[in-house]
């Protein structure tokens, strides 16, 4: 049997759109105020394992782009909370998707009051959005259709703003899948078959360059020939480094909870002790979400003029 190719998840998921598939619905629900703008057309063709665009601390006024967005579910959820004066932009590559989305636009954007989302025909692996342009990339239970997935993370980190964010949801395995659960079109389908290990998925982050990854969420999906699969939320930031960091007198201070902790980048920082830093590190520890965790020293001493307390991409507040 040959591998699942990309014309074998389109027509999987052509035929998702055409007839609604209940086999493919995650066990996932959002609140009522989300989605009381939403025709139920879409509802029904949600095919989700999270709600990624619930966890991603959506601010008002900020572009969003949903990956492999279906029916538009979470773009139409994204659109509400970005307001008039943000965007949403949706990309898949299936036309009944596409088109269901598309004509549930129009009832969306009367129920807002308001129109700001888009949808493009595209691909995971090449994103039709341009460099640095986006404030948060999500997908719901996608990435794992992708036949090259570090292509996918590239893509993402380059339609990226800097220190812009990634909250994904997506299917991983507990072990490597078997070469029998590989070959198999419907485990595709059903989003199990291309998965990544859990430590396979925050490892091609890491290699990616994104850094600040947190699982957000975890839940037992189901058991396949006795591997465990999991529904799990991440998120990560893209951080562009300059060309002119350099070291010109600045110090971190760790304020804990923890005794130690390492960063992305391999820098220690033991609660409470002095590290030098250079100006990318500066600037990483002042954003989400590292911002509230340190104490930051100006060359010659003085403390730096960090507010006591902040508000992190989550909506949560950190104070330091």
């Amino acid at each position: 049997m040959d591998n699942p190719t990309r014309e074998d998840v389109k027509e999987f998921y052509s035929e998702a759109a055409a007839k609604p598939q209940d086999d493919l619905c995650c066990p996932t629900s959002y609140p009522q105020q989300n989605i009381d703008h939403i025709p139920q057309e879409v509802l029904d063709r949600f095919y989700g394992c999270g709600s990624p665009i619930i966890n991603a601390g959506i601010k008002m006024g900020e572009s969003v782009l949903d990956l492999g967005s279906g029916a538009g579910i979470d773009c139409f959820i994204a659109s509400k909370l970005v307001g008039n004066v943000g965007s949403v932009i949706g990309v898949d590559m299936t036309d009944n998707m596409l088109q269901v989305a598309n004509e549930s636009k129009i009832l969306v954007s009367d129920n807002l009051g308001y129109s700001n989302v888009e949808f493009r025909k595209g691909y995971l692996e090449d994103i039709p959005a341009t460099d640095n342009s986006i404030d948060l990339v999500t997908s719901n239970c996608v990435i794992n259709l992708s036949q090259d997935k570090s292509k996918v993370f590239s893509d993402i980190r380059r339609v990226l703003k800097d220190n812009g964010r990634l909250v994904i949801s997506d299917i991983v395995s507990e072990t490597e899948t078997t070469e029998e659960i590989k070959m198999n079109k419907q485990l595709w389908g059903e989003c199990l078959a291309g998965a990544l290990t859990e430590n396979g998925f925050l490892s091609a982050l890491e290699k990616t360059g994104f850094y600040g990854i947190e699982v957000l969420k975890k839940d037992f999906w189901k058991k396949i020939e006795n591997i465990n699969f999991y529904s799990m939320t991440v998120r990560a930031f893209k951080y562009d480094k300059s060309p002119s960091c350099n070291f010109q007198g600045h110090k971190a201070i760790y304020n804990g909870p923890f005794k130690v902790i390492i960063d992305d980048e391999g820098h220690v920082f033991t609660r409470n002790q002095v590290v030098e830093i250079c100006t990318d590190t500066l600037n990483k520890l002042n954003s989400s979400p590292y911002l509230g965790s340190f104490t930051i020293l100006e060359p010659g001493g003085e403390q730096s003029e960090i507010p006591c307390c902040t508000e992190d991409v989550s909506g949560n507040s950190r104070c330091c």
